[in-house]
């Protein structure tokens, strides 16, 4: 009996130690935490200081770009800056300038007087058209200015290009003093020449305004073309082409590629020249462009006057307003060339 409880004894003993070492083997020992690595903190870029504003006899000016022309942004002031003056309050110019901004000037039209200089000056300054600038034709080293450019001048009225109406609101105005034109036995219009002096002039003025105020190609234009059909300046001897070659100044179309467009539109005027769909084409292309014309499908008035007005412009060598192959091919390069944005 005593052997008997001995070996239960001893069995529950041992079933006990075992029990334990599994417990212990099997406890839970939470890992020691590893430190993580703080990210570098990267110091403040210190700002650029701006440019100073400059004042002189208490007027301010800014004539420094801090923005970026890449997005044809600009914060120079060309003249003095224009402030509020608000009763019981200061304006401060403490983080001037933001360089989210530009210039409202994105145009530059050029017109013609039909008048003499002595008329032109007159009608310009005291009637209720003005231009910002007047070139005059007596062969001196003057050019007239008539209205600040950061003013709207009088000079454009019922206006579009491309999505762009009322181009006063945007536009730089120069007046050119010319006769304008007469009209012969067969009702054909015969322009005006401008002098070379003038043409030096209006070259150097119209470069200056447009580098400043980063104004590009597409929209240095005729009055004609922002108003075909009710204006015809500066016309067909406006030398358009020099300055494009000369002064890399406006639009013109490269030779090789009207020519190839030429001998499509050949072909096309032989058998659609009256065909809807067609005329629909050109005016779409026209409107595409820029011109003002609604596509209607017919050789319509507003049609013919557009015509004309884009061959005042880039086929002065015959400007009746018939569209023709070499006029649809010229249209075509410059679209090409030209697309709209």
């Amino acid at each position: 009996m005593r052997k008997t409880l001995y070996i239960i004894g001893l069995s529950t003993f041992v079933f006990s130690c075992t029990s334990q070492q599994n417990v212990k083997k099997n406890t839970y020992k939470p890992k020691t935490p590893v430190a993580q690595a703080k990210p570098a903190v990267k110091p403040a870029t210190p700002e650029t200081p701006k440019p100073k504003i400059v004042s002189d006899h208490g007027v301010d000016f800014f004539t420094t770009n801090i923005a970026d022309p890449t997005k044809n942004d600009n914060t120079a002031s060309y003249g003095s800056i224009v402030s509020a003056k608000p009763a019981g309050y200061k304006v401060v110019k403490t983080y001037f300038p933001a360089i989210a901004q530009n210039f409202r000037q994105r145009y530059l039209i050029l017109h013609y007087t039909a008048l003499p200089d002595d008329k032109s000056i007159t009608v310009l300054t005291q009637q209720a058209v003005s231009a910002h600038y007047l070139v005059n034709n007596i062969g001196d080293n003057e050019i007239y200015q008539l209205v600040d450019e950061n003013k709207r001048s009088y000079h454009a009225g019922v206006s579009s290009w491309r999505s762009d109406k009322n181009l006063n609101d945007t536009s730089i105005g120069i007046e050119i003093v010319n006769a304008g034109y007469s009209t012969d036995s067969t009702g054909k219009r015969i322009f005006a020449t401008f002098s070379d002096e003038q043409v030096r002039k209006v070259a150097a003025l119209a470069k200056d305004i447009i580098v400043r105020y980063q104004i590009p190609a597409t929209n240095v234009l005729a009055h004609a073309d922002i108003a075909p059909t009710r204006k015809q300046d500066p016309g067909p001897m406006f030398p358009w082409k020099k300055l494009y070659d000369e002064y890399q100044i406006g639009m013109w179309y490269d030779e090789m590629t009207k020519q190839n467009f030429f001998n499509i539109a050949q072909a096309d005027f032989t058998t659609r020249y009256n065909d809807p769909s067609f005329i629909f084409l050109i005016q779409t292309a026209l409107q595409k462009f820029g011109y003002g014309v609604e596509p209607s499908g017919k050789w319509d008035d507003a049609t013919k006057k557009t015509i004309e007005a884009f061959q005042y412009h880039f086929r002065p060598q015959n400007y009746d307003g018939i569209m023709d192959a070499e006029t649809w091919a010229i249209l075509q390069a410059l679209g090409q060339k030209y697309p709209t944005k």
